[in-house]
Order: C-alpha cells, then structure tokens, then sequence
C-alpha cells in the first residue's frame, strides 16, 4: 500500500527523510520540501526503507536526471538535485559532522571546489557479465540494492570517450570464448593513452586474442589483463602504448602511473584541491614536511616545488616505488619515500621520523586516528592539512587534534569531486 508522505530533510546519501507514524523512512528519489506518493520496500525496527513512487509538489532544486538510468544504476544517486543544491547539502553534512562526531567548529567555512559535473570520470570498475535472458554480454555498474548489471549503453559521469565503448564492450565480450569468465572491466584515462585492464579467470584463445587486439587497434585503447591478484596485471596489446599520466600543470608536474594504481577519479577537481592544499599548508623552502598516505606523490611533489625538504610515507611498495621515479621523472631531488602501515603508527615511530615543521595528512576512508594520536604534545607540526574522504573519520580526527592535540580547526571545506553522488571530499586546515 503506497503513502503520502511530505519529505523534512535529506540524510547523509541523499534520501529524503519522512516520518510515518513517528518512525523515521528513507526515501529514494524525493528531495526535502516535496510531498511523494511512496512505498515501502523494506521494514526496519527503527525505520523504513521507500522508494518514490510519484512526486506530488516538487522542489525548487529539483533537477531533470541527465542519465536515462538514474533510478535503476546504482552509480548515482544525487542527479535529480540541482548541482549548486548537491554542494550545499554535501558542505551541511561535513558541518554537521564536525559539531557532532568530533565537537569542533571551523573558524571559516571555505567556499565549496567545483568542477565539471559530467563527462569527468577517469577512473572506473565496470562489472561485465554474460546473460542469456539479455541476448549476451553487459557491461557496466550494478543496479542499486543489486548485484545485476544495468542494461546500459552510455554513461553521463564516464569520459564520452568510454562512454562511447560500452556498446562496443558488450559486443566483444559476445565474440569471446571466455564470456562468461569475465567478471571485471577496468578502466583508466590518462592524458595520451586509455586502459582498460579486463580480469580473466580463464585466458583468451588465440582467436579470442585476436579479437581483442582488433578491437583495441580499432577504438585506439590499451588492453592490459590480469588473471589473479594485483601482481598479475601486465599490458597484452599494443605493447609500444604511450604511458598512462596525469598533469598538475600549476606545478609543472606530469604524474605517471599504472591502470590500477590509487588516482583521483576527477582530474579538474584533483587539480583544485591539491592547489588548495598547497595554499593551505603554505610549504616554504628551508621547512621539513611530511606527507602521509602520500600514494604516487600527487601532493609530495608539488610541496617538493617549493623548495621545502618533503618525505612522503605509504604502506603500499608499489605505490612508493613509484612516487620515487615520479620524482625522478620531474627532476625533484628533495623528496624522500619511505614504506611503513601508517595504521600502526605510535608515538614512538613518529619521533624516530624526526621534527617536521608541517604535514599534510591524506588517509583512506578509515582516517588517520593512529598517526593523530602519535602526535608528540611539544614540537608537534605547526601546521597540519588533513585531506579526507569520509567527513566522519575527518570529524573524530578534528576532534582528537583540538580537544586533545592543543590545535585550533583554523578552515574547512568540500571538494566535490563526484559529482551526482553522496561521496564528500574534503579539506581541513588545523594550526598550534
């Protein structure tokens, strides 16, 4: 049975908020302000679950969804909120976070990093599956609450470069005699070349090769494969490609990398936020700077740019052996790489590191609370710029370093660095 419902507010992922009878209901599709028609997919102790069903007043934000699979992809979530309107509400969130995870308030709010709301996505894991009951092979995301495959032949977030190959995808995986063990599609866009890196659970026939590197000549891509774990993964064909790179042109830096290694999926908003960074951290030749969970180097070199002594630690060796011959690549000498879990920091490791006169912090989902709890009480960094991904581990962390650490939350703000979805990227800026 449907209900009406008026929508009060929007959660952190973007589902409208309504009440039913006192008990709190999660409703896809409808945004704050509106009445909906709703109904009910899934009854919890404490709340619902609803789609909507008909939208009866709608908002002044309401967007019309670019996508022709919005709704049914599990990829997006935010197109029917006008952008401007997706950027406040993902600001609110990391503002609400802050008072109530780690009971901290910024001195400013910084103004929001916008960038190009389609066409920006480089990075991407497309799902790839053989289905009889569609005619053959699918390739690209997995519908919402499902681990199906839409039934999709374009993308509005994807470059319109790989937006344009889906089709053709699905029509090589139907030429395939290994259709059916292909469960992954792996795509990176760099500057000159674009990857896609197919997981193999059963390897190509020579006429399945053959296929593929017509294919690849055809649409001008790179095929690399992989048929077991990260170490597996080698480029099949063409051999001579150029190599995969992204520029930070601000900084006169080109960052090379390889398909599966960690880059920011949005190469405008990347380039906003380490240019924030770096005016947030102010980095000045003579200082010593640490740069944790600094992956390839994408904000150690442009620090290493200003004559500042930089070293850049990551548990991944890979990852650390790269940013090394990205430094060497950009003629950089004063950056230095280490490789240690910075999960298991203690305040006894920090020390051995030496004084650092500032930091920049740019941890996974998880944060960085270890690191943050290692901090020494005297001769801490002055300075400490925290990049996050998750505003909750942001939010506990900024909790620890001013409740805790003696440091002063001076500024924080987004990035909104995926665009139609209810990830929140960050920026905050702490000072003792």
């Amino acid at each position: 049975m449907n209900t009406i419902v008026d929508i009060l507010s929007l959660d952190h992922e973007g589902h409208g908020i309504a009440r039913i009878d006192g008990k709190v209901t999660f409703v896809d599709g409808a945004l704050a302000g509106e009445r909906a028609e709703i109904a009910v997919y899934r009854e919890h102790a404490k709340y619902n679950s609803a789609n909507a069903i008909a939208i009866l007043k709608a908002s002044s934000q309401r967007d019309e969804p670019r996508c022709r699979y919005f709704g049914r992809c599990g990829g997006c979530s935010m197109q029917h909120l006008e952008i401007s309107a997706q950027v406040a509400a993902k600001q609110r969130v990391l503002e609400d976070n802050l008072a109530r995870i780690g009971k901290v308030e910024p001195g400013v709010m910084l103004s929001a990093l916008h960038g190009p709301a389609w066409r920006y996505r480089t990075r991407a894991r497309l799902s790839a599956r053989w289905v009889d009951k569609k005619g053959g092979g699918l390739v690209g995301f997995r519908e919402k609450r499902s681990s199906f495959i839409v039934d999709m032949t374009s993308c509005e977030v994807l470059t319109s470069d790989v937006s344009a190959l889906l089709q053709p995808l699905r029509e090589l995986i139907n030429e395939l005699s290994n259709a059916d063990r292909i469960p992954q599609i792996e795509v990176a866009v760099g500057e000159h070349v674009t990857v896609l890196v197919f997981r193999l659970l059963s390897p190509w026939t020579d006429d399945d090769a053959a296929r593929v590197r017509a294919f690849a000549d055809h649409h001008r891509v790179q095929i690399w494969e992989q048929e077991k774990g990260p170490d597996t993964v080698r480029p099949f064909w063409p051999h001579n490609a150029p190599e995969l790179s992204y520029s930070l042109p601000e900084f006169g830096l080109v960052m090379p990398f390889k398909p599966t290694d960690f880059t920011q999926v949005n190469v405008a908003m990347n380039r906003a936020l380490v240019s924030r960074a770096l005016r947030l951290l102010q980095p000045r030749a003579g200082e010593r700077i640490a740069d944790l969970f600094c992956g390839l180097g994408n904000f150690t070199l442009p620090i290493a740019r200003s004559g500042a002594e930089v070293l850049g630690i990551e548990g991944s060796a890979e990852l650390v052996a790269r940013a090394r011959d990205n430094a060497l690549y950009n003629g950089l000498t004063n950056a230095r790489f280490a490789v240690d879990n910075l999960f298991k920091m203690t305040p006894e490791k920090f020390a051995a590191l030496g004084r650092f006169d500032k930091l920049l912090i740019d941890p996974p989902r998880s944060g960085a609370i270890e690191v943050i709890k290692a901090l020494p009480e005297s001769k801490s960094p002055r300075r400490i710029v925290y990049v996050s991904c998750d505003p909750a581990t942001l939010a506990r962390d900024a909790g620890i370093l001013v409740h805790d650490k003696g440091y002063r939350l001076e500024a924080a703000g987004v990035a909104n660095m995926f665009p139609h979805t209810a990830h929140v990227e960050s920026i905050a800026l702490f000072t003792r």
